[in-house]
C-alpha cells in the first residue's frame, strides 16, 4: 500500500494544484465572460479539443500504451526494445494526429452542428462557435504527444511530471482570459475574450509539449523521429486503443451527449454545466485521476507476474481510498452546492440566478461522484489484462441508458435533468464493471471492505447533518465581501472535515495501516493485516 499512497499523493498533490489553477481560471471566467453568447461559443470551442484529450490522449491512448510498454521494457529485451517501441510509436502517432486533426478542422462546421446546431437560432453564435473550435482544435494533436511522453515516464513511476503538465494549461489560460479582458476594454465585445482564450489553449499545448519533452530528457530517456513503420507491436497497440477509446471514456463520451442536449436549451446552459463541472471535477481529478494513473502499472506488474493474490489487494486498497474521500466530498458539494457556486463564482457578470441554477446543477452532478472515481479503479482490472472489449459494452449499455434518461428529463427538468443523468448513468456504468470483474474472479468485495464503507457512511451521514444545520447560518456571508466568502467557506470545510474524521475513527471507518501510510514521514512502511 506503501507504494500506491506515495504515488497517489504525488499525482493527486499535483492535480490539485492544476484544480486550484483551474478553478482561478473559471472564477475569472465566469466573471469576464458571465454566461452568455461568448461564453457558449469557448465552452463549446473548449470542449472539443478537451474531450478528445480525456478520451483518446489520457484515455484509451494510456490505457493501452502503458501496459504494452511496461510489458516491453520488463521482458527480455529491456531498455533496447523498449526504446525501439517508443519511437516506432512515436513516428506513427505523429502522422495520425496531424491527419486526424486536418480532417477535423476542414469538418468543423459539420461537427459543431451536430454537436450544437440550436446555436444556429442566435445571430452569429454558430459561426463564431466554428471559428472558435478551429483555433483550439490543434491543442488535441499537442496535448496527446503530451500523453505519450507522460505514460513513458508513468511506466517507469515517474508521475510528478504529467502530472504538473496540466498546472502550465491553466497559467496559460488565465494569462489568456486577463489579455483579452485588457483588449476589450470597458464596455467592449466580449468576442475579443473568447478569441483570446483560445489562442492560449493551443498556445498551452505548445507549452506543455516542450515542459514535457525536457522531463523526459532529464529522465535519460531519449526519442528518435523515423519513418513510420507499422510493426506487430505497433499493430497491437492500435488494436487495443480503437476499443480503449470508448470503454475507458464514457465520461467523456457522455460529455458530448450532454453538450448536445446543453445548447438545445437556453442560452448560458452550456456555460452553467461546464462550470458546475469544475466543482465536480476538482475531487475527481485529484482521486480518481491520481488513482487510476498509479494504479494502472502497479495492477499490470502483478497481473503480468502471476500474483493475483496483490492485484485483488491492490484494488482493494484503491477502493478504500476512493470512498474515504469521495463520500463525503460529494455529500458536502451537494449540501453546499449554494455555498461553493455563490462565493466563487458570482459576481462582475455572472448574476444571482446563474448562480442559483448552477447550484442545483452541481447537486445533481455530484450524485455520481462515487462512481466516477471507482470507474477509475475498476477500469485498470480490464486494461492491465489487455482486455479492451469488456469496457467497451459496459460503456455502451450506460451511454444507452443516459440517453434514453435524457430524452425524458431535459425537455421537464432542462440542464439539472442533464446533470441528473449523467450521475445515474456513470453509476450503473460502475456497477456493471464490478459486475463483470467478480464474476471473472479478478476483483471483489470482502467482509472487511464493505464493513469499512458502511463505516465511512456512518460518519458522512454525521457531517451531512451539520452542514445542512450550518448552511442557512452562513447564507449572508458567503455572498457578501471577499473576506465575508473566505471564512464562511472555511468554517464549512473545516467543521465538516473535523466531525467526518472524528466520526471516522470513533467507528472504525479508517483503516489503521492507512492512516500510517499516510502519516508516516519516515520509516518503514506498514504491513498490511488481513
Amino acid at each position: 500500500m506503501s507504494s500506491l499512497i506515495k504515488n497517489v499523493g504525488t499525482i493527486g498533490g499535483l492535480t490539485m494544484v492544476s484544480r486550484v489553477f483551474g478553478f482561478a481560471r473559471d472564477m475569472l471566467l465566469a466573471r469576464v465572460l458571465g454566461a452568455g453568447l461568448a461564453a457558449d461559443a469557448f465552452q463549446l470551442a473548449f470542449t472539443l479539443p478537451n474531450t478528445f484529450r480525456r478520451l483518446f490522449a489520457e484515455g484509451a491512448f494510456s490505457v493501452a500504451f502503458v501496459p504494452t510498454y511496461s510489458r516491453v521494457l520488463h521482458g527480455e529485451g529491456g531498455e533496447e526494445a523498449a526504446t525501439k517501441f517508443a519511437d516506432d510509436v512515436l513516428s506513427v502517432f505523429i502522422w495520425v494526429l496531424l491527419a486526424f486533426s486536418a480532417v477535423m478542422m476542414i469538418a468543423m462546421p459539420g461537427i459543431v452542428w451536430l454537436l450544437a446546431r440550436d446555436f444556429q437560432t442566435v445571430p452569429g453564435k454558430f459561426e463564431f462557435a466554428v471559428f472558435l473550435s478551429r483555433v483550439t482544435f490543434p491543442y488535441l494533436a499537442l496535448v496527446s504527444l503530451v500523453a505519450m511522453l507522460s505514460g513513458l515516464l508513468n511506466a517507469r513511476s515517474r508521475f510528478a511530471p504529467g502530472a504538473f503538465a496540466p498546472v502550465l494549461l491553466n497559467i496559460v489560460l488565465i494569462g489568456g482570459i486577463v489579455t483579452g479582458w485588457w483588449l476589450r476594454g470597458p464596455g467592449g465585445d466580449d468576442r475579443i475574450v473568447a478569441e483570446a482564450l483560445c489562442v492560449a489553449v493551443s498556445l498551452a499545448g505548445v507549452v506543455q509539449l516542450a515542459y514535457m519533452w525536457w522531463a523526459v530528457r532529464r529522465a535519460g530517456l531519449k526519442l528518435h523521429f523515423r519513418l513510420p513503420k507499422f510493426t506487430p507491436e505497433v499493430k497491437r497497440l492500435g488494436m487495443l486503443i480503437l476499443p480503449a477509446t470508448f470503454g475507458a471514456g464514457i465520461y467523456q463520451v457522455s460529455q458530448f451527449v450532454d453538450t448536445f442536449f446543453a445548447t438545445s436549451l437556453a442560452q448560458g446552459s452550456l456555460t452553467l454545466l461546464k462550470l458546475a463541472d469544475r466543482l465536480n471535477q476538482l475531487p475527481l481529478g485529484i482521486v480518481g485521476i491520481a488513482l487510476g494513473t498509479a494504479i494502472l502499472p502497479m495492477l499490470s506488474r502483478h497481473i503480468h507476474s502471476g500474483d493475483a493474490q496483490e492485484a485483488q489487494r491492490l484494488q482493494g486498497n484503491a477502493f478504500e481510498i476512493a470512498t474515504l474521500l469521495t463520500l463525503p466530498a460529494a455529500a458536502a458539494l451537494a449540501i453546499c452546492a449554494p455555498a461553493f457556486v455563490t462565493a466563487f463564482f458570482v459576481g462582475g457578470r455572472f448574476t444571482d440566478a446563474d448562480g442559483a441554477i448552477m447550484a442545483q446543477i452541481v447537486t445533481a452532478l455530484v450524485a455520481g461522484l462515487p462512481a466516477y472515481v471507482v470507474v477509475k479503479i475498476l477500469n485498470p482490472g480490464f486494461f492491465a489484462r489487455e482486455d479492451m472489449r469488456t469496457p467497451v459494452w459496459t460503456a455502451l449499455a450506460s451511454l444507452i441508458v443516459n440517453i434514453a434518461i435524457n430524452l425524458y428529463v431535459v425537455e421537464r427538468y432542462g440542464i439539472v435533468g442533464l446533470a441528473g443523468a449523467t450521475a445515474v448513468s456513470a453509476s450503473f456504468n460502475c456497477i456493471l464493471l464490478y459486475a463483470v470483474l467478480h464474476h471473472r474472479g479478478w476483483f471483489h468485495f470482502t467482509a472487511k471492505l464493505g464493513g469499512r464503507i458502511a463505516r465511512q457512511i456512518v460518519a458522512v451521514a454525521a457531517m451531512s447533518a451539520l452542514l445542512w444545520w450550518m448552511m442557512p447560518l452562513m447564507a449572508p456571508y458567503y455572498g457578501g465581501g471577499v473576506f465575508d466568502r473566505i471564512w464562511s467557506l472555511a468554517a464549512l470545510c473545516a467543521a465538516g472535515g473535523a466531525v467526518f474524521f472524528a466520526f471516522a475513527f470513533l467507528v472504525g471507518a479508517l483503516d489503521k495501516d492507512l492512516v500510517a501510510m499516510l502519516t508516516r514521514r519516515r520509516g518503514k512502511p506498514a504491513e498490511i493485516q488481513e
